[in-house]
């Protein structure tokens, strides 16, 4: 099982603070049977001393720490790029930032209500010849407020991730519908943990897939498809999607 969206360097963002919590949460992250992670650390104006070398760098000290201590997390590189910082980079740091060293970057939608630019700011991007998973797409605003919006993106070629989280309630209400009309439109590719820590925003993937009642998803969603967007190669074939439950919550057994 493969987390794409995971906060699992030492130091470097509101992930975990040194390599001793950077070992730890690797832990939990294995605990709960995932044994891949991509480590995703902020690219973004309030991180601006995060770049691709800083980044390489505390990957290494992981991976080395990992190691030492015989935590067998297969960690691999990555960046949660935010939208707007994405422009200020150059090509080859973007090559230097994608997921896995493959084609997909990850890339962080405003929080904010009002940033009407999302989709030609995204579509620009695209054009540059980069290929798009969008991070957390419950939680952004533009997307919760106009429902076309995502589907024009992924009918683009854009893929969309939601954080397990979500499905639990733990982002708020709004989010948790918002992911629930996503999967049953058939727009989200992915659903990561976007952990950073092991109390307030740890590692999980497929108990609160379960909990929600879409457990028969989880091997696409976790492992098929990030493999795929990792190695480059086309998504496999999507499964039905179930109909939005009519209620509070997401879909129950």
């Amino acid at each position: 099982m493969i987390d794409l969206h995971f906060h699992a360097l030492a130091a470097v963002d509101d992930g975990p603070p040194d390599l001793d919590a950077a070992v730890e949460l690797a832990r939990a992250a294995l605990a709960t049977g995932v044994d891949t992670v991509v480590a995703t650390p902020h690219v973004g104006w309030d991180w601006p001393g995060n770049d691709a070398e800083t980044i390489h760098a505390a990957l290494v000290a992981l991976r080395r720490e990992l190691d030492v201590r015989e935590v067998p997390l297969r960690v691999l590189p990555g960046a949660e790029i935010a939208l707007l910082r994405a422009f200020d980079l150059d090509d080859a740091e973007l090559d230097a930032l994608t997921l896995g060293g493959g084609p997909w970057i990850l890339v962080e939608p405003p929080h904010s209500r009002g940033t009407t630019a999302v989709e030609p700011l995204l579509t620009a991007l695209a054009e540059r010849g980069r290929r798009i998973v969008l991070a957390h797409v419950e939680r952004c605003p533009a997307f919760i407020d106009d429902e076309s919006l995502l589907a024009r993106l992924v009918e683009r070629g854009m893929l969309a991730s939601v954080t397990a989280g979500s499905l639990a309630g733990r982002f708020g209400r709004d989010a948790q519908r918002a992911a629930s009309r996503f999967i049953a439109g058939g727009l989200v590719h992915n659903v990561a943990s976007d952990a950073h820590d092991r109390e307030r925003r740890p590692p999980g993937l497929v108990h609160e897939l379960e909990d929600a009642g879409l457990g028969a998803y989880a091997h696409w969603l976790t492992g098929e498809v990030p493999r795929a967007i990792l190695a480059g190669e086309p998504l496999p074939p999507a499964p039905p999607w179930p109909r939005a439950p009519r209620r509070r919550g997401l879909w129950r057994r």
